[in-house]
């Protein structure tokens, strides 16, 4: 493929394209030189400038020629424990190069890379073939397994739970087809036996928070979009689910596309959309090629499409896949992406619901949020709200890995203990338990005598802890806690966009002390407590304000976790 017939299948069309087009030339040539840049700057009539600046805000983008090949290995805490270092140091000594560099016959580039979304498969790597694209491998034992043939690339889901809806049906290896799925009937009952704002109002009752983490009422904030005056409203499913320890959502999309497709069907036609986007993580190739599969089987019967079952509702569905950057799973940066320019975060107010993608009232949503709807449609909302607790309604899917037997995705009943879940649901612990790691990078730890506490938002809230996105990350008393805090710290200092200062050199300074926690500075422990106090009530955005969440947890609950005594002088 020449570069020219990439181009020609852009013409006519604006800067949101960047990221699809700048996909395309990676892909086929490896990395996007200077040529490259000016031809599409001519086609999208965008600036260079402009052009290398989203180039290298995402990591999955290359300027540089890279090999034929690029092996990227997670090092992130969950892949840490199963030995990704190792295999990372073996990987760069048998080819005789150093991370970030590219073997002299220019075959492969090796880089480490922050969480893929596998951690129940850790160690997770991520491997690019030049001319065919990504490729998602777990489980990876030595670093033969990259080298030598044809790896396996996928390993299958691993789910469960006492109590299955959204995981109810799914297979572990192949994605639910349509004509098992069925014809989106949920969506026929709502277009042609409800209003919209019946749907709304249905969903408002059922108790439905965000799953991905902000815990807002989905309900009302349909309703405020829809209120919001304006001739083009959109609909954007948030899934670049990148903070290590979550992947729910990854499960959700590879096991059952349908059910997230005819979830934001039924939200499109709730708010008065046209027009949604799936906006995917670079990172997730099988869920990104599951769910193109989905759209054109939806497609295909006029599930999806223009006038809709021979309705006057039509909904187009666009997936935009991101290339490695997780401050895009902020609301407003997701915006800045979709639309071609670098994933910054935007100032708030305005909101989403009244100023959005492209300026326009628009609906975010993440993946588990919409793969909710249609169950509330077909069976009402006081069915849903029969599962978990008055405040925490409807089940909850959890992404647990670490030191269990099993890790996996567990569909849970909100209310279910902590400890249910790890000794019931996931086997047991491997090794005598010593922290669990609620909510992910951004969450905060608890203490083995911690673990009777019941999983719901307010009883998590009311102990100072947080459920977040649902990510569980599991560890035993062999773990060096430190340790841990330094992967995280790297990710936030790795993953910070730089445009507020609080969070840019916060990051960077809080990732530094952290490095020589073996052998700390006299006073260092409570240089963490001020950076992480300064970047969680001065950050622009959530990455900031919770990139400390952490460490200053993990501070409070091991006050001697870097001890002041064999500190050097300041």
């Amino acid at each position: 493929m020449t570069l020219e017939d990439i181009l020609s299948r852009y013409e006519n069309r604006k800067r949101d394209a960047l990221l699809p087009i700048l996909w395309e030339v990676q892909t086929a040539f490896g990395y996007i030189d200077p040529e490259a840049v000016h031809a599409i700057s001519h086609t999208l009539h965008v600036p260079e400038a402009d052009i290398y600046g989203v180039i290298t805000f995402y990591s999955l983008f290359h300027d540089q020629p890279t090999g034929e090949r690029i092996i990227r290995i997670c090092t992130d805490p969950s892949c840490g424990l199963a030995g990704a270092d190792e295999i990372l140091h073996e990987l760069c000594h048998t080819l005789g190069i150093q991370h970030g560099e590219t073997t002299g016959d220019g075959q492969y580039t090796v880089e480490h890379t922050t969480c893929l979304g596998m951690c129940e498969h850790a160690p997770a790597s991520l491997l690019s073939q030049r001319g065919v694209g990504e490729m998602a491998v777990g489980k990876v034992k030595k670093a033969n397994d990259l080298l030598n043939g044809q790896p396996v690339s996928y390993y299958g889901m691993v789910f469960g739970g006492g109590h299955q809806v959204l995981l109810d049906r799914m297979d572990n290896h192949e994605p639910m087809a349509l004509k098992y799925y069925g014809h989106y009937d949920a969506l026929r009952k709502a277009i042609f036996f409800m209003q919209p704002e019946a749907l709304i109002d249905a969903v408002e009752k059922s108790g439905l928070i965000g799953r991905g983490g902000a815990a807002f009422s989905t309900g009302l904030k349909w309703k405020f979009t829809r209120q919001t005056p304006s001739e083009q409203y959109y609909l954007v499913c948030n899934a670049d689910e990148s903070e290590p320890g979550t992947f729910k959502d990854r499960v959700l999309m590879e096991g059952n596309p349908h059910l997230l497709l005819e979830g934001m069907a039924l939200c499109a036609y709730a708010i008065g959309a046209n027009k949604g986007y799936i906006f995917i993580r670079g990172e997730y190739p099988e869920a990104t090629g599951r769910l193109a599969n989905a759209i054109a089987e939806a497609e295909a019967v006029n599930i999806l499409g223009s006038k809709i079952m021979g309705s006057d509702f039509s909904f187009q569905v666009e997936i935009r896949r991101g290339a490695g950057a997780y401050i895009c799973g902020e609301e407003t940066a997701l915006f800045e992406a979709i639309e071609g320019k670098r994933g910054f975060p935007r100032v708030k107010p305005p909101y989403p619901t009244t100023y959005g993608l492209f300026g326009k009232p628009t609906v975010v949503n993440n993946v588990e949020t919409l793969c909710a709807i249609p169950g509330i449609v077909i069976h009402g909302a006081e069915w849903f709200r029969q599962h978990g607790t008055e405040k925490s309604t409807g089940t909850k899917l959890v992404s647990v890995s670490g030191h269990v037997q099993r890790p996996g995705v567990y569909e849970i009943l909100p209310g279910t203990t902590l400890r249910s879940l790890l000794e019931h649901h996931c086997g047991g612990m491997v090794g005598e338990l010593q922290a669990v790691l609620m909510g992910g990078a951004a969450g905060t730890f608890l203490k083995p005598d911690e673990i009777e506490v019941p999983l719901t938002f307010e009883h998590l809230r009311n102990i100072g802890s947080t459920f977040g996105s649902g990510a569980i990350m599991v560890f035993n008393d062999t773990v060096d806690l430190r340790d841990v805090l330094r992967r995280l710290a790297r990710f936030f200092q790795h993953e910070s966009c730089g445009k507020c200062f609080p969070c840019q050199l916060g990051t960077q300074r809080q990732m530094e002390i952290l490095e020589r926690a073996d052998h700390p500075c006299a006073g260092d422990s409570q240089r963490l407590i001020d950076i992480g106090l300064t970047m969680t009530e001065a950050s622009l955005c959530g990455l900031g304000q919770t990139a400390a969440s952490a460490v200053l947890s993990a501070l409070t609950k091991w006050p001697d976790l870097i001890p002041e005594n064999k500190g050097l002088s300041q």
